[in-house]
C-alpha cells in the first residue's frame, strides 16, 4: 500500500515566542522531525501543508509574517511540495486529494497541529475520502480550551481528539511504533 506523510501546519506562530503558542509544540516538532527524516529515509512521499490566514483580523499565520512560515525543524526540502489552505481541513478548497490520488497514495501518515483542529479535520476528510489513516499523537501538538467557564487543559484536549479520531478514523499510534513497522 503506497503511503505518503503529511505535516501539517508546522509553523513559527505555534512555537515559543509565536502568535499563537500551543502546549509542548517543541516536543511535538521534535517528533516530527525524526518521523520526517525516517520517511525520507524510506523515501516515502511527503507533503508539508501550510496555513494562511486569509481574514483582515488574523491573529496568527499572516501573510509575509515570519509566523507563517513552516518551522527550521521541519523545513521542506526541494521537491517536496507545500499545499496552502485557509481552512483547517487540508483537502477544502486545495489540489491535495487529486495530487494524492494521482500519485495512487491509499494511506496517509499524518502529524502536526493542532490536534482538535487541522488534525481532526483532515483526518475525517481523509476517511471520507476512503483513504487510511495513521496518526502520530506525540508528533502532535494543541493549547489549553475553555468552554462553560471551564479551562480544558492542552493534554486534555489531545487526548480525546486522540480517542475519538482511533475509534473509527484512524490508527492513531506513538512515533516509536510507528517507527518499529517501517
Amino acid at each position: 500500500m503506497k503511503a505518503a506523510l503529511i505535516l501539517i501546519d508546522l509553523q513559527n506562530d505555534y512555537f515559543p515566542g509565536g502568535a499563537m503558542e500551543l502546549a509542548d509544540m517543541t516536543r511535538a516538532a521534535a517528533q516530527a522531525r525524526d518521523l520526517l527524516g525516517a520517511c525520507r529515509q524510506a523515501r516515502r512521499l511527503i507533503f508539508h501543508v501550510q496555513h494562511i490566514a486569509s481574514g483582515p483580523g488574523a491573529a496568527f499565520f499572516r501573510p509575509d509574517t515570519p509566523g507563517v512560515e513552516i518551522n527550521e525543524s521541519v523545513r521542506p526540502l526541494a521537491g517536496e511540495p507545500v499545499i496552502r489552505k485557509q481552512y483547517p481541513n487540508a483537502f477544502r478548497e486545495t489540489g491535495l486529494l487529486e495530487t494524492l490520488k494521482s500519485a495512487g497514495v491509499e494511506e496517509l501518515i499524518i502529524c502536526g497541529a493542532m490536534s482538535h483542529m487541522c488534525i481532526d479535520a483532515t483526518t475525517r476528510a481523509a476517511f471520507d475520502f476512503g483513504l487510511r489513516c495513521i496518526v502520530i499523537h506525540n508528533a502532535c501538538a494543541t493549547r489549553d480550551l475553555a468552554f462553560g467557564g471551564l479551562t480544558i487543559p492542552a493534554s486534555h484536549v489531545h487526548g480525546a481528539f486522540m480517542a475519538a479520531l482511533g475509534m473509527r478514523y484512524a490508527r492513531v499510534i506513538s512515533l516509536e511504533d510507528f517507527l518499529s513497522g517501517l
